[in-house]
């Protein structure tokens, strides 16, 4: 058996998007049922794929896996967990407080921060309150990419120093007294996650230099916040027995160089590796030889099937900088290639001669390190919570405070400490940088999938909040939803991967935006190993299982495709970028 070995009741699965913490979690708790226990796998990221990997509807409360009995599970849905928070807070209150009153209560649960503060409080109830999950041997927690976890995370400590801080009867959250009953809560949480005895972290990532060192800053940070029980596990590891595949070659030689460069104190951590399997990890099935990779046959293939595969990627540049401005947004599920392929198109532009900003919006941003160099006409930035609260606490305080009294300063001082307040202040710089595109390309490496929904449903409600603390609204702001809308102006490339999960998640990310007005220009298939050419038997099994996802795409969910091979040289730094981008 290759999985890690669990002695703590609690165990948290995170790491940078794509790594397959979803597949493991459930690998493991599969495991741990068929062995005798009683598991329990909560998901906690916003764009769950749980269901899928599982193959049953999950709820929001403990759903039996047919066929595994002691194995159950649920998804915290953001979206249902923030109704049903909203209207607890709310409804006491209906009959006793004037309408007016009670809209503007309303109002201000609309936000994208009251999902995340609801997507919490479901979490502690599980993790903070052992009568919750009464019954179970074990907890997996199947955690969302690093950013939004490591927010999810910090939120115990956040929300108990603001209650603490906190003198008046309202914020943005609402009364402070429903948050009050809940900081016994948020401090046993707190405790949970920091017990050795009873928690476990085990870090997942790739065999690859991003992923260790994402695996790292993860690593770092949970032992600033005192949690210091914490395993590797390092998931689809490529070895060959044959030499003289270029492919299969590179991979096996990417990886290990990867681990053997990996930080000393990461390499200390008790450490699991997982081989690369060439069939997707969807289904029951599939978990156990997750679980047991010693029973999988060898594949006989020596030759990839033959289709017609989409073109590459450098003639959808070239329909783009004919545009000669605008917005180029990179959305996907987490680990699909989104940051590379946002850096490829901006390198792409910039050697053309137009000026090119390339940013993200996502929490665990990794662009700068991508492009690895300077390039005439290209600036990359990056949306920083912590700079962006800063200002936008300093403008309100100026504008909103400068005529309050004492008592009504120190409200919105008050306001404005809310962990709410960074969501606000990060949907305005991710306005102001979309603004950008008047006068050249602007290319938005965006988080992962149920961040930018959650970032793009704040649009509808961002200026109720503006209005409530601020009185005014960017012209920036005010544009944005029109100019995300306006295909001339902003043009949404989802990127996925020739799999199960990516292709099925894109589809719901696209779904979601034309529900908001928003058509995806293009589909991005990347790290294609059905086109790369290897002869490589594992390869060539992995190329087969690519087809019908590769055709659903191509044929039925997108407009226009490109295709990107998995290339023997890795897409780091401005040659590395222009290779990708192919001719």
């Amino acid at each position: 058996m290759s999985l890690p070995i669990i002695h703590t009741r609690y165990l948290f699965f995170t790491g940078k998007g794509g790594v397959g913490k979803t597949s493991l979690s459930c690998a493991t708790g599969l495991a741990l049922a068929e062995a005798g226990k009683k598991v329990l796998i909560v998901s906690t990221d916003p764009a769950s794929n749980l269901d899928e990997v599982l193959g049953v509807e999950l709820k929001q409360s403990p759903t039996a896996i047919p066929g595994v009995p002691g194995l159950f599970a649920l998804n915290i849905d953001p979206e249902a967990a923030a109704q049903a928070y909203r209207e607890g807070m709310v409804a006491p209150y209906r009959g006793i407080l004037p309408a007016a009153a009670i809209q503007s209560m309303e109002e201000q649960f609309s936000g994208a921060c009251t999902v995340e503060i609801a997507a919490f409080d479901a979490f502690s109830k599980l993790l903070g309150d052992p009568a919750a999950t009464a019954g179970f041997d074990h907890v997996i927690f199947d955690t969302a990419p690093t950013g939004h976890t490591l927010r999810l995370l910090t939120l115990p400590s956040a929300w108990d120093e603001f209650i603490s801080s906190s003198t008046g009867g309202a914020s943005c959250l609402g009364p402070l007294a429903g948050l009050e009953k809940q900081k016994a809560l948020y401090a046993a949480t707190v405790a949970r996650l920091s017990s050795a005895s009873e928690t476990t972290i085990i870090l997942v990532a790739r065999a690859d230099t991003a992923s260790l060192r994402e695996a790292n800053r993860t690593r770092l940070e949970l032992a600033e916040l005192g949690i210091g029980k914490q395993m590797l596990v390092i998931n689809g590891v490529f070895c060959s027995d044959t030499k003289g595949d270029e492919i299969a070659d590179a991979m096996a030689a990417r990886a290990a160089a990867a681990i053997a460069a990996m930080p000393a104190e990461l390499a200390m951590l008790t450490q699991t590796r997982i081989p690369f399997l060439p069939r997707g990890t969807v289904g029951l099935d599939a978990l156990r030889e997750l679980a047991h990779p010693e029973t999988v046959a060898a594949p006989h293939c020596t030759a990839m099937p033959q289709t017609a595969l989409p073109p590459k990627l450098h003639g959808l540049i070239e329909d783009i900088a004919a545009t000669g401005h605008g917005v180029i947004m990179t959305m996907g599920k987490g680990g699909v290639g989104k940051t590379t392929v946002a850096a490829a198109i901006a390198v792409a532009l910039a050697k053309k001669g137009h000026q090119v900003v390339l940013s993200t919006t996502d929490p665990a941003a990794h662009t700068a390190a991508t492009i690895d160099g300077a390039l005439p006409g290209l600036v990359v930035t990056r949306i920083d919570p912590v700079q962006e609260v800063k200002q936008y606490t300093a403008e309100v305080l100026a504008k909103a405070g400068q005529h309050l009294d004492a008592a009504g300063r120190a409200l919105l001082e008050e306001d404005l400490r809310s962990p709410c307040t960074e969501e606000i202040a990060v949907f305005r710089a991710f306005a102001r940088t979309v603004d950008e595109g008047r006068n050249g390309f602007v290319v938005l490496d965006t988080a992962p999938t149920g961040h930018t929904i959650l970032l793009l449903d704040a649009a509808e409600a961002y200026h109720r909040e503006v209005m409530r603390t601020q009185g005014d609204m960017p012209d920036a702001v005010r544009q944005l939803l029109p100019r995300l809308r306006d295909p001339g102006y902003t043009r949404v490339l989802i990127v996925t991967l020739a799999e199960a999960t990516p292709v099925h998640e894109a589809e719901r990310l696209s779904a979601d935006l034309a529900r908001a007005g928003i058509q995806a220009h293009a589909w991005v298939i990347n790290q294609s190993l059905l086109a790369s050419g290897s002869r490589h038997p594992v390869l060539c099994q992995r190329g087969a299982y690519e087809v019908p996802f590769i055709r659903r795409v191509a044929d039925t969910l997108a407009r226009q495709t490109a295709l990107i091979p998995w290339l023997a040289e890795a897409p780091v730094g401005v040659k590395g970028l222009e290779h990708l981008v192919g001719t």
